[in-house]
Formats: C-alpha cells, sequence, structure tokens
C-alpha cells in the first residue's frame, strides 16, 4: 500500500480522524519559524490526548529544520517520537549521529531546470536511501521548510521513484492525489497545506485524502505490472 503521512496537526480533531481514515504517519512540526510549529510542552498534551483514545496509533513523526542533534534527540525521546524529518540542509553526517528513524527531504527548486538538478538530487536520494532514510521530495520554497502547497513536474518524480523508494510532497490535495499515486508511483505520499481550510486542518480533506490515495491504488499496481512486463519484453 501507499504510505500516507499527513503533516502539521495542531489539534486532535484531525490527528484522529486521520487515524481512521488509515493514515500510516502523522507529521508534528517543531521548526520554529514554521507557521504549524509547536512547543514541545504542547505537543506532549496533544500526542497524550490521541494516544489515550484507544485507537491504534500510527507512526508519529517530528518535523525539524537545521536544528541541533541536542535538540531533535531531546525533542525525540521526550515525546517519544516514531521518527523524524529532516527538512533543511542537513548532511550524511548529521544524520549518523541521530539514533532513530529519519525521512530525509530533498528539495526540487521550481525556479531552475529539471536537468541542472538532476544530478545534485539523484545523488543525495542515493545516499539517503542507501543509509535506510526514507527519502521525500518537495518543491522548494525560500525561506520555507515545506508545507507551502506548491508542485513540481510529477514527470521527473516518476522517473526518481523508478530508481529508489521515494515520498512524494508538495502541492497534493484530496483531488490531485489520485492522479499523483497513478502517475508517479511513489513508495509514498506527504501532505499538509493540502488537507487543509483557511490554514487550519479540515477534517472531511484529511478522510478524502486518504481515501483517494486507497481508491488510486489498483491503478498504481497495474502502472507496476505493466512497467515490469515492459523492461522484461
Amino acid at each position: 500500500m501507499t504510505h500516507v503521512k499527513i503533516c502539521g496537526f495542531q489539534t486532535a480533531e484531525p490527528m484522529l480522524a486521520a487515524i481512521e481514515a488509515g493514515a500510516d504517519a502523522l507529521g508534528l512540526v517543531f521548526i520554529p519559524s514554521a507557521r504549524r510549529a509547536l512547543k514541545v510542552n504542547v505537543a506532549s498534551k496533544l500526542l497524550a490526548e490521541v494516544r489515550g483514545a484507544g485507537l491504534t496509533m500510527p507512526k508519529v513523526v517530528g518535523l525539524f529544520g537545521d536544528q541541533s542533534v541536542d535538540e531533535v534527540e531531546t525533542t525525540s525521546r521526550v515525546l517519544e517520537l516514531d521518527a523524524v524529518q529532516l527538512c533543511g540542509q542537513e548532511g550524511m553526517e548529521y544524520c549518523a549521529h541521530l539514533r532513530i528513524p529519519i525521512y530525509k527531504v530533498i528539495s526540487v527548486d521550481s525556479q531552475i531546470p529539471i536537468s541542472a538538478q538532476m544530478p545534485r538530487i539523484m545523488l543525495l536520494q542515493q545516499r539517503h536511501a542507501l543509509a535506510g532514510h526514507r527519502v521525500v521530495v518537495d518543491t522548494k520554497v525560500a525561506g520555507e521548510y515545506g508545507g507551502t502547497g506548491q508542485r513540481f513536474d510529477w514527470q521527473f518524480a516518476s522517473e526518481l521513484a523508478q530508481s529508489f523508494e521515494m515520498c512524494l510532497a508538495g502541492g497534493l490535495s484530496p483531488e490531485n492525489v489520485a492522479e499523483a499515486v497513478s502517475q508517479v508511483r511513489p513508495w509514498g505520499v506527504d501532505v499538509s497545506s493540502g488537507v487543509e481550510t483557511d490554514g487550519a486542518k479540515d477534517v472531511d480533506k484529511v478522510r478524502a485524502f486518504v481515501a483517494a490515495v486507497r481508491a488510486a491504488e489498483p491503478r498504481k499496481s497495474a502502472g507496476i505490472l505493466r512497467r515490469l512486463l515492459k523492461r522484461s519484453s
């Protein structure tokens, strides 16, 4: 199944809706400059409420960007996070110091031709994938760490997905995620602003997003089979 991660929660109701809908991971933001950022004490109360609801918990992922290893480790330990998502310029040496599963964001700059970025992106994708990190490919927006709602070239994303497992982010919504899953055939999809209304998580959009991904999976499987048959012919 396609891995579904929904990020940027700030209240319990949409988190519970995501769990009930079948999301695989929930993301909480701890980047101080981000609009959806949470303080650790606020996140602790939020997670206590959600974990106490009696539902089977998906993975809880903390989002960080260019913060110290100590801060990431401490926050992860206090909140009992299952993984972290590194959204900044963190390199392989930085990642090696963390003792928790990692999602690493690799950015695609929509202002630069894809051909000029491809060597860098593919090298980073290879290094992080071989290190056991989950790779998230997202659109780069100056001064932001993600969650901007802007997409990049899905044809390029499809080419990346043929080489390594990757999580597609950037501009996804309940209206277009089925097309993205069918066209790109990613390991996973990652959404934040696409399931919001007026800047807040929308319970109906959260449910619709997960449902759209699940509905698209038969088409994804058929596309993978066609690709395998084409390679063998």
